[in-house]
Formats: structure tokens, C-alpha cells, sequence
């Protein structure tokens, strides 16, 4: 696998300059396209007059000033003389779903992690990432909140569980796990006895196959608070990326995340590639 197409989350948020830049960054390192969609609460090209009454002009300008800014903050960054990108805007809600369905089309979603601080009033719900990640199906690079990061990680974790999602996320990560330079594998309970006689497949064997070798980390027992245990072993091990599966379950008109999966979301430090 290799990506071809990288779409970026933008905002009118401070942080989508950082992931812009990220997203530029791996699309340039990996060869591959950038698309920046802006995607708000309030699309400008979505908001016709009449329907916000008397206070619709003023809301419009605001808008359409932030969705300028963003706008500004992408021309800025593509003055570098490299690669291919282009912008365009969501004019389409519910904005998870609109986003969502373009995704379909890219090899690796660049999203921000949700900043609990931000304005009373912010760009995207809280859930967005959750959302998009369970709407598309397609793999993302969730970028915190606070700090920077190098598009190209030196040293990668797995969370491993034995299961789709956790399979699909490593699948994703596999351009980035074929360039670092260690990537640990971290689990919890042992793997279910093999159901076949003789050599059996496994994650090793199929990661060294596509030439990666890893550091493995078995531990009996998966703990109540693995999620903070997660990130806490990510830290020891100096890792720059932590790829693991989402997990959750539907609910009328909304996605739940499991546990583990939103703890990792809501105090990851470090990015964070997750494929549901």
C-alpha cells in the first residue's frame, strides 16, 4: 500500500495550520496528492439569508471571514514548491456525514485531536473525529491539540488486539511502519490458540514479509485503564506515532466510542493513526 491522496481537516481553529503543514509534509514525503477541506459548523456557501433572521448578514461576514482566514493559512502554506494540493469547501450537512463521504476517496484522513479549551462556540462538534472515523471507514492521523510532530516517525507503537480494526490500522500505517526505525508491539492477554495445524499466520510473520521487524510486549492480563496504560507505554518507549483500531458501537443518530478509544482521544499526546 502507499498513499496517493492525503485529506487534511481545516478549520478556522489556530491548530489547522499545525496539521496543514503535517499533512503537506507526509503527502510530499510519500508522493502523494493533498486535498485541505474546510469543513465548519457554519459553511458559508450553505448559509442563505432567510433562514437566519435578522442577524444573517453579520453572521454571514463572520463566516465567511473565518472561512477567508483558513483559506489564507492554506495559500501561505502551499507557497512551498513542492507537490500537488488543492482546497475545497464543505457546503453540505450534517457536516460529519459531508466529510465523511469525501473521504471515501483518500488513502489517509489528516484530523485534530478535539481541543477541550477551544471558543464557546466551536468550528466542529466534539465528536468529529469519532464520526468521520466511523462514517468512512478510512484510516486517520489524529493530531493533538498542543505540541509538533515530524511527518515522518522514527519510532512507531502498535496496539494490538487480534481483530479487524486493529488490522486495518496497521495496514494503513504501513508506508510509515516500512520507514521507521523501531516499531514495538504492545498487547494485552495472549493471542487465542491457533485454530490450524503447522505454520500459522501471524502479525510477525506478516509484517516481516513487508519488511518491518518489531519489538514485541505480551502482558497476561488487559488492565481496566488500558487506555491510559497505552498512551503511558507509548511515552517509555519515546514512540512519535501510536496506531491502534477504533472501537465502538452504534446508538440511535450517533457513533459511542469504546473505552479504550476514547480515552486515547481525549488525552493522546502524541499522533495517533486509528482505522475503524
Amino acid at each position: 500500500m502507499a498513499y496517493k491522496q492525503v485529506l487534511v481537516h481545516m478549520d478556522a481553529q489556530a491548530r489547522a495550520a499545525v496539521r496543514l503543514k503535517l499533512a503537506r509534509q507526509m503527502a510530499q514525503a510519500h508522493g502523494a496528492v493533498l486535498d485541505a477541506l474546510y469543513a465548519a459548523s457554519l459553511v458559508p456557501s450553505a448559509m442563505p439569508y432567510p433562514e437566519f433572521g435578522e442577524h444573517a448578514s453579520s453572521l454571514l461576514q463572520r463566516e465567511l471571514q473565518r472561512c477567508a482566514e483558513a483559506r489564507a493559512v492554506f495559500e501561505r502554506e502551499m507557497r512551498q514548491p513542492d507537490g500537488d494540493a488543492a482546497w475545497s469547501e464543505l457546503t453540505v450537512f450534517p457536516l460529519i456525514q459531508g466529510f465523511a463521504e469525501q473521504a471515501l476517496f483518500a488513502d489517509l484522513l489528516v484530523l485534530g485531536q478535539h481541543d477541550p479549551g477551544s471558543m464557546p462556540a466551536p468550528d466542529v462538534p466534539p465528536d468529529f473525529v469519532e464520526g468521520v472515523l466511523a462514517a468512512s471507514g478510512r484510516p486517520a492521523l489524529v493530531v493533538p491539540y498542543t505540541g509538533d510532530f515530524e511527518p515522518l516517525p522514527r519510532r512507531i507503537a502498535i496496539a494490538w488486539k487480534p481483530g479487524r480494526e486493529s488490522m486495518r490500522a496497521v495496514v494503513a500505517a504501513l508506508p510509515l511502519l516500512q520507514r521507521a526505525e523501531r516499531v514495538d508491539v504492545l498487547c494485552w492477554a495472549p493471542e487465542p490458540a491457533p485454530a490450524v495445524q503447522g505454520p500459522r499466520l501471524d502479525l510477525r510473520g506478516w509484517l516481516r514479509l513487508h519488511g518491518v521487524s518489531v519489538q514485541w510486549h505480551e502482558d497476561p492480563i488487559e488492565p481496566a485503564d488500558l487506555g491510559e496504560l497505552l498512551l503511558s507505554r507509548a511515552c517509555d518507549l519515546s514512540a512519535d506515532l501510536l496506531v491502534m483500531g477504533c472501537y465502538g458501537h452504534a446508538r440511535v443518530r450517533e457513533w459511542v466510542l469504546g473505552g479504550v478509544s476514547r480515552t486515547v482521544l481525549r488525552s493522546m499526546t502524541l499522533p495517533v493513526l486509528m482505522s475503524h
